[in-house]
């Protein structure tokens, strides 16, 4: 009776815990959720920074504005050093066999140290101190600077551990479940966060900080713990390996490979322009609630778990990469349409749906072309094309969000100057250039992606090549 309902128990498991067919007999569901707790990590981390450094600093602490924006921009100063970090995991020589641990292990160090300075350079960045601004300011930048070269590194490599261990097969439920991860990860510490210092004292943002050091320590040598198989052959002193301008010439040289690049930093550009807008189009255009802004971020992860579950089956069945990235291209067209008519029509169930598909089509578009970054690596090169996709994804990001924002307030003090025309002068309008821009940017990304997508599935390009028949699956 035990080992029947043991067999009862998993069976359900695999099939309504999402994305557990992701396990195989060599990466099995307990390591491989044990392996994505990294992705959690630095979910925290992401979500301490730009969500609740950002309002905690600038509120509480009364550190001016324009400081906040460039201390929270500094991580991303390391994020085009990703691809060099995965490089060096390719060709890494050690007496100790591993490749992968030495820098994930370095990463979580950096992160652990960025912590646990920094809520102490934060306060004495505030002026609540005996001591000089100016250490503050140096400290806080040092803090950031390490939490994002930690992050970047364990993320990088993190992923290039992942697709050591799992065949090529499962690389896009693999892609999926750590995707999953890293949006639980958000949200979880989002909440967290909010419930602890909704009765905010520095003490408490000490703790919490501090707190967030440890477990960032707790979770990546859980999800590293025996993970990696030592092999001193492999990364043995005498062996040769490419430099990495070598590595880099044969990377480049690969068919459409800058197309690809180009084609995943303006998609992602278009996607994220929008990431601190969306709250605040709510509340000064359609007048939602505090409380109401605040589920849009939860349509957004719904609609962003979604696309990845959609991806991994139509992935995992056979799919094109190329092609399913030009499908999230297209839906965000659609969503952002949704979103700009909500203003005129004050239409909140338009706006929520245009929330939801956001998600959806931005998790669609991540998913494939991370999927297929994997999937173009050749051997001996998974750090490096891994590394490459998070330099330009990151990198487009942080443009993305900084621009959106300079845009709408550059835009909305024209409009209230009236010289944009009377008919402009609304609230509106900031918000609605930015998401004319974005779909712009898609219109430019489905372009890019056109010639990438496998010939044998359809000839040609364009919408209708992203019909439901070119998504129909192999029988």
């Amino acid at each position: 009776m035990k080992q029947i309902g043991t067999r009862f128990w998993t069976k359900v498991g695999t099939r309504f815990m999402p994305f557990a067919d992701a396990a195989t007999p060599e990466l099995p569901l307990g390591r491989l959720l044990r392996l994505s707790l990294f992705q959690v990590s630095v979910g925290l981390a992401v979500v301490l920074l730009v969500g609740t450094l950002n309002r905690v600093m600038i509120v509480e602490l009364g550190v001016p504005a324009w400081l906040v924006a460039v201390m929270i921009s500094l991580p991303l100063v390391f994020a085009p050093f990703r691809a060099l970090v995965g490089f060096r995991s390719d060709t890494h020589k050690s007496v100790l066999g591993w490749r992968r641990v030495p820098y994930i292990w370095m990463g979580t160090l950096l992160q652990f140290g960025g912590l646990a300075i920094m809520p102490f350079a934060l306060i004495v960045l505030s002026g609540d101190s005996n001591g000089p601004p100016v250490f503050g300011h140096v400290g806080a930048a040092l803090a950031f600077l390490l939490v994002g070269a930690g992050l970047h590194t364990t993320q990088t490599v993190g992923l290039a551990l992942a697709t050591d261990l799992a065949p090529p097969e499962s690389h896009p439920k693999v892609v999926a479940l750590l995707c999953m991860m890293l949006l639980l990860g958000m949200v979880g510490g989002a909440l967290t966060y909010g419930a602890l210092l909704a009765h905010f004292t520095e003490i408490k943002l000490i703790q919490v900080v501090q707190g967030t050091a440890l477990a960032t320590m707790v979770l990546n040598v859980v999800a590293l713990w025996k993970q990696e198989a030592r092999d001193p052959a492999r990364t043995a002193r005498d062996r040769i390996e490419p430099t990495f301008q070598q590595a880099w010439q044969a990377f480049s040289q690969q068919p459409y490979s800058r197309r690809r690049l180009v084609a995943l930093g303006m998609g992602t550009i278009a996607f994220s322009m929008q990431d601190i807008l969306l709250e605040p189009y709510g509340g000064q255009v359609l007048h939602l609630q505090v409380g109401t802004t605040t589920i849009l971020s939860a349509l957004l992860a719904f609609g962003g778990l979604t696309g990845f579950g959609l991806a991994a089956r139509l992935l995992g069945r056979g799919a094109d990469a190329y092609r399913l990235a030009g499908f999230g291209a297209a839906s965000g067209l659609a969503a952002f349409s949704f979103v700009i008519f909500a203003a005129p029509l004050a239409s909140v169930a338009l706006f929520a749906i245009g929330t939801a598909l956001i998600g959806f089509s931005a998790g669609l578009f991540a998913h494939c072309t991370l999927t297929a970054a994997m999937g173009t690596a050749r051997d001996g090169q998974i750090g490096l094309a891994l590394g490459v996709w998070g330099a330009v994804q990151a990198s487009a990001a942080g443009t993305a969000v900084a621009a959106g924002g300079l845009i709408r307030d550059g835009v909305a003090a024209l409009a209230s100057t009236g010289v944009l025309g009377q008919a402009m002068d609304n609230p509106a309008t900031g918000y609605s250039v930015v998401y004319h821009i974005e779909i712009a940017l898609l219109f430019a990304t489905l372009i890019a992606i056109g010639p990438l997508v496998r010939r044998t599935w359809q000839p040609g390009f364009g919408l209708g090549g992203l019909s439901s028949q070119s998504l129909s699956l192999p029988r």
